[in-house]
């Protein structure tokens, strides 16, 4: 379970997103990024469970994103990340793929996540092939009730302005194709976070989502 001084240290940190003050509280940084890592070890195994895609022995460590942001290109110079991120790849750890991501931010900006954000071209591509040939099978995954309830509607993403040139205004599935990702989220409330049972019931959520993964796998294959 994530423990509620993990997200009073994340708490903390907005008010005072400095590295003098990050370092006077580095001990508290690194007693709760320990317990994000003994978390993602638990939800590995759970998740190895609704998705055997997943390898229930990779690294924890790996899994859990760097708090340091990269602030060489941005406005924003604040050096460091207001939530703990982890990825949990179903092809080993590299990027570039269908995946499932889980955000730990406090305020209610926690998050369960899965599907492909932003693929690069040859991979949205494909993808797009995907849908044109078996757009049932997708619609079938996220016109679902349950998704629906949990993720909202799949195809009020961010879209393309035009349509792909590879394909007609007129294409039945063209709300689908205009797609330039293909993710679904839920929130989670701190509440939720801190439960004795919080991997098993992000496990549960990620079960409705494992399906539209495995739609974009195949895609890709």
């Amino acid at each position: 379970m994530i423990h509620q001084e993990s997200l009073e240290f994340l708490k903390d940190l907005v008010n005072n997103n400095n590295r003098e003050w990050f370092l006077d509280n580095k001990d508290r940084y690194d007693k709760a990024r320990e317990n994000v890592i003994e978390f993602t070890a638990q939800l590995l195994g759970t998740m190895h469970k609704v998705d055997p895609g997943i390898d229930e022995a990779l690294d924890p460590k790996k899994c859990v994103m760097r708090i340091y942001r990269d602030i060489r290109f941005s406005k924003n110079k604040t050096p460091y990340k207001n939530n703990f991120g982890i990825s949990l790849p179903t092809t080993g750890l590299r990027p570039g793929g269908a995946e499932y991501y889980l955000q730990i931010q406090p305020g209610g900006n926690s998050f369960i996540g899965g599907g492909y954000w932003m693929p690069e071209a040859p991979h949205l591509k494909a993808i797009r092939q995907e849908i044109d040939y078996n757009a049932r099978d997708l619609k079938q995954i996220i016109d679902a009730p349950e998704f629906i309830k949990l993720f909202g509607d799949f195809r009020k993403q961010e879209q393309l302005k035009s349509v792909p040139r590879e394909y007609g205004a007129d294409n039945e599935n063209i709300d689908l194709l205009k797609l330039k990702s293909f993710v679904a989220w839920h929130k989670i409330t701190d509440k939720e976070i801190v439960k004795n049972n919080a991997a098993d019931e992000i496990a549960g959520i990620c079960s409705y989502i494992h399906p539209l993964n495995v739609f974009l796998r195949n895609a890709l294959a």
